[in-house]
C-alpha cells in the first residue's frame, strides 16, 4: 500500500461510523478556517527555511485537501482521483510549449497564453478583473487586480511616477487628519496602502510576504525586550519607551 493510499484510508476511517466524533461533524464550511490556517503555516515554514517544518506543514495542508475530497465523495460529487485528473488535464492544456508543439521563449509569453487558455475555459468572463477571489488577503488581492489592469495598459510607466502618487496620497491623508471625519481618514489610508502595493509590484516584491516577514521581525524583537525585562526583574509597563528602544536596537543588530 502506498503512503498516499494509507492517508486516504485514514481519512475514510476517521469519517466512518466508528470514526472520530469531531471529524464526522465537520463540513465544508467548518473546515474553511483550517484550510486558510494551514496554508499560512506553510508560508511561515517557508519563510523560516526549515525543511522539516515545511514537510510537516505541507502534510497538514494536504490533509485538508483530502478531507474536502472525502466529504465530496460521501456526497457522491467527486473524489481525490477526479481532482488529480482535472488538475493534470488542466496543466497539460495550459503548457502546450511543454506537452505540445507551441514555442514560448519567455515567462511573459507563457503568462499571456495562460490567460488566453483561462478565457477559453470560461474562467474569465466580462471584466478582466473577474476571477480574483474576494477571500484573498487584501494586499495580495490588490496586487492581483493591479497586475490584471496593467496587462491592458492601465499602469504607471515608471516607479518614480508611483512614488509621486504616494507623496500625493500622504498629503491627502495628513489633510484628512486635520479635521475630516473617520470615513475620509479611512479612505485616504486605504489609498496609501493601494499605492504601496503598486510600488511593490514595480520592484517585484510580494507585499503580503514583505509584511508577513516584517511582522515576524517585530515579534522577534519585542520578545527580546520582554526577555531582557524579565532577566532584570522588571515589568514592561514600568519601563520607559527610551529604555525599550535601546533593547529594540540591540535586537535589531542581532538579526
Amino acid at each position: 500500500m502506498s503512503n498516499f493510499q494509507k492517508l486516504l484510508d485514514i481519512m475514510s476511517a476517521l469519517r466512518s461510523e466508528n470514526g472520530c466524533p469531531w471529524d464526522k461533524e465537520q463540513t465544508r464550511e467548518s473546515l474553511k478556517p483550517f484550510l486558510v490556517e494551514e496554508t499560512y503555516e506553510v508560508l511561515e515554514a517557508i519563510d523560516e527555511g526549515d525543511p522539516e517544518k515545511i514537510k510537516e506543514e505541507l502534510g497538514d495542508l494536504l490533509f485538508q485537501i483530502i478531507f474536502h475530497c472525502q466529504i465530496a465523495k460521501e456526497r457522491g460529487e467527486f473524489d481525490i482521483n477526479d481532482v488529480i485528473k482535472r488538475i493534470s488535464d488542466k496543466m497539460i492544456a495550459r503548457h502546450p510549449h511543454v506537452f505540445g508543439e507551441e514555442k514560448f521563449e519567455t515567462s511573459e509569453e507563457v503568462l499571456r497564453q495562460w490567460e488566453e487558455r483561462k478565457k477559453e475555459e470560461g474562467k474569465l468572463k466580462g471584466s478582466i478583473l473577474e476571477g480574483i477571489p474576494k477571500e484573498l488577503p487584501s494586499l495580495l488581492r490588490a496586487q492581483r487586480l493591479q497586475a490584471r489592469a496593467a496587462k491592458v495598459g492601465f499602469d504607471w510607466r515608471r516607479v518614480e511616477d508611483v512614488m509621486e502618487k504616494l507623496e500625493e496620497e500622504l498629503k491627502e491623508f495628513k489633510d484628512a487628519l486635520k479635521g475630516k471625519g473617520q470615513k475620509e481618514i479611512e479612505d485616504e489610508l486605504g489609498d496609501i496602502f493601494f499605492v504601496l502595493v503598486n510600488i511593490s509590484r514595480f520592484v517585484r516584491i510580494n507585499p503580503e510576504d514583505a509584511l508577513r516577514k516584517t511582522i515576524s521581525k517585530f515579534i522577534s524583537r519585542f520578545r527580546y525586550i520582554e526577555m531582557k525585562a524579565a532577566d532584570a526583574g522588571r515589568s514592561l509597563s514600568d519601563m520607559t519607551i527610551d529604555e525599550m528602544d535601546v533593547l529594540w536596537n540591540e535586537a535589531k543588530k542581532m538579526q
